[in-house]
């Protein structure tokens, strides 16, 4: 079609269009490009440069930069279909009117930061819509969850219906009403909601809950009731004090961030050993969380108002390690004072022992005759003192390796691992990485004042390359650094400002140290596994009709997880289907 007829079309379906030179200097416009830019008359914008009067649609359509025209006024510049005779040298330009366009962003911004997590679904209660505070509050991935119907992401616990659904059936407005729920992913959440239908002339459009997390809520109240009993002990001293204990635990297991299968599994085994007094041992590689887990055992336990201590056993010299665990009398040796042990102080509670395996030998025998007798003798004294301890405690290799290293006693491991636990690294759950990123993100974003949404897909790829030597701590730590040094008008997280050692390093490959194998055995078994695995996602997909949301929950993965393993593999889904 000629430029000329294009132009006209364009216009009379109110698209603004124009022909520009290469230098960017108008050389015609339709009437409706006339009408959007605020010209006087169909001449006035002939001759003058389109970057001085709206430079955001000199810009590929593809980057959504919208033009200012005036209050309340935005541009955006349309895809160009393909347009014969045009003058030489020069190019057609399509744009809209976008200023409902520009308003959606900014009213998604402002929701965004709100405290208060909202989310909203359209007639047919699918969800079009989760802020920050939501994502964090129920640990969903947006792409995982967007265009779902909010029955499919969530389950009541309390026997009632789902509010949005309710709300938009009936038309009716639910103020203050609490519920508990479960998600896709296991996360149980307990609610108060404003829900409220979206109707306009008559037609519902849709419905939004805003809500507010009540065991925060609930933890807040608890927390006032701990400061007033603290103000009223100060007020009188002889006042016996009561509640839990200053040496606390911070951490649950609702804050343990994850979607992936293979923690939920932990953490259900975590909670049914928390039930019980016995001894637990973590492994679990660098950067893993282990005290995260620790700390969430205590407060799940019956000891959860009770002390909770912890001693890293590798940052401490032995010399002063047998000191601090067991307590000092004065004069002991030159310096020691009269002074409880981390045993004294943790009676009635937990004491975390991390990095057991870089406890000196000779002291772990000491610590075995503890935790045997349930006494304990201060370095210098001769009194027994009973104590009554949970021990939980952590170790960087695996128990086995440690026991073959004379690392760890063998015994002491009979005695400190009657539950043995194992976290598994961030390589094997990488369908937790975008939650894990979101989070860390709106935390740096609090931290330094920055405004990032999230990472873009060509970050994401490179994430679910890398092995994560460091895991979850390497994670944010690249977050922040990411953040660091993002430009200020920059909202998304893209390569550019990952650093450069992760893209270079051999961890895209597999740095992870590993028994000798022959190459070709490696090789076969490797290629075995992916085949077996491509085959598998191939057979779901046919069965759901190419769905990938229907696909993921059936093979238990993220549709991200799914999206990247089907780029990995090149399948092509719709020739699956043909």
């Amino acid at each position: 079609m000629e430029y000329q007829e294009i132009m006209k079309v364009l216009s009379d379906c109110g698209l603004g269009a124009l022909v520009a030179a290469d230098d960017w200097k108008i050389c015609e416009v339709n009437e409706a490009a006339v009408r959007l830019l605020h010209g006087q008359e169909h001449n006035w914008l002939i001759g003058k440069y389109l970057f001085e009067i709206a430079e955001p649609l000199c810009a590929e359509p593809e980057q959504k930069m919208y033009a200012y025209i005036g209050f309340n006024e935005y541009l955006l510049r349309c895809p160009t279909p393909a347009a014969h005779n045009l003058p030489p040298d020069c190019r057609l330009i399509v744009f809209r009117a976008a200023t409902r366009d520009a308003q959606c962003d900014m009213f998604e911004h402002a929701l965004e930061q709100v405290s208060d997590a909202v989310i909203m679904c359209d007639e047919e209660t699918r969800i079009s819509f989760l802020n920050n505070a939501c994502i964090k509050m129920d640990e969903v991935v947006p792409g995982d969850v967007i265009g779902e119907k909010n029955e499919d992401v969530y389950e009541p616990l309390d026997g009632q219906e789902l509010i949005i659904p309710c709300s938009i059936r009936e038309k009716q407005v639910f103020l203050s009403r609490r519920q508990i729920y479960t998600t896709r992913y296991n996360k149980n959440v307990d609610i108060t909601a404003n829900t409220y239908p979206i109707i306009q002339n008559g037609q519902v459009l849709g419905g939004y809950s805003i809500m507010k997390d009540w065991s925060a809520v609930d933890s807040l109240n608890k927390k006032i009731i701990e400061l007033q009993a603290k103000l009223i002990a100060q007020s009188d001293p002889g006042k016996q004090r009561s509640g839990k204990s200053a040496l606390s635990a911070k951490y649950h297991f609702n804050d343990i961030t994850h979607i992936s299968a293979s923690i939920e599994t932990l953490i259900e085994q975590c909670r049914r050993a928390a039930k019980s007094d016995s001894s637990v041992m973590i492994y679990g590689e660098t950067g893993t969380g282990k005290e995260l887990f620790a700390q969430s055992i205590h407060n799940d336990s019956r000891r959860a108002k009770g002390p909770f201590l912890a001693i890293n056993c590798a940052a401490i010299p032995e010399n002063l390690l047998e000191g601090l665990l067991f307590g000092t009398e004065k004069g002991a040796y030159t310096g020691a004072e009269h002074r409880q042990g981390y045993f004294e102080q943790a009676n009635n509670g937990t004491l975390m022992l991390d990095e057991l395996n870089s406890m000196n030998i000779n002291l772990q025998a000491k610590l075995l005759r503890v935790l045997q007798d349930g006494v304990v003798r201060r370095v210098g004294g001769a009194s027994a003192i009973h104590v009554d301890v949970r021990v939980l405690s952590n170790l960087n290799i695996p128990p086995m390796q440690a026991i073959e290293e004379n690392k760890l006693r063998r015994d002491l491991f009979y005695r400190l691992g009657v539950v043995n636990l194992t976290i598994p690294p961030l390589r094997e759950r990488k369908e937790d990485i975008p939650l894990l990123a979101k989070q860390f993100i709106m935390k740096c974003n609090v931290r330094l004042s920055r405004n990032v949404r999230g990472l873009d897909p060509a970050t994401v790829d490179l994430f679910n390359a890398y092995s994560w030597p460091g895991n979850i701590r390497e994670l944010e730590h690249i977050i922040e650094h990411a953040i660091n040094i993002l430009p200020d008008d920059e909202p998304m997280i893209k390569p550019d400002y990952i650093p450069k050692y992760m893209s270079e390093s051999q961890s895209l490959l597999h740095p992870v140290s590993r028994p000798a194998e022959s190459p070709a055995l490696r090789s076969s078994l490797n290629s075995t596994m992916q085949d077996v695995e491509r085959s598998t996602i191939c057979k779901v997909l046919r069965e759901h009709g190419g769905n990938i949301s229907a696909t993921a929950r059936v093979l238990k993965m993220s549709r991200q997880n799914l999206q990247y393993r089907i780029r990995k593999y090149g399948i092509q889904v719709k020739e699956l289907l043909m």
